[in-house]
């Protein structure tokens, strides 16, 4: 699996580019992220897997455009899992 991917995805009024790592490579329910804010510094914080809640944030004091787009870094994570999945068939 790719231990490296972005997507970009519509937080705080603007498009974004979410970069993602996969932490270590026999645990996929931990990725790094970072994002630029809006004065061009690095926001970095960490998604978990929690399996009935999906993924969540693992730090508080991030923007609220941040924790307002937490289901849509999941849904990207999930949608990266997939194509790496099926590249290997």
């Amino acid at each position: 699996m790719s231990t490296y991917f972005s997507k970009v995805i519509k937080a705080g009024e603007r498009q974004r580019e979410f970069n993602f790592r996969q932490t270590t490579s026999a645990d996929d329910a931990r990725y790094s992220v970072d994002v630029p804010d809006d004065k061009g510094n690095r926001l970095m914080f960490s998604m978990y897997k929690i399996a009935e809640e999906g993924w969540k944030t693992s730090a508080q004091l991030l923007p609220p455009w941040v924790h307002d787009v937490e289901l849509a870094l999941g849904e990207a994570i999930e949608e990266n899992k997939k194509s790496e999945t099926a590249r290997k068939r």
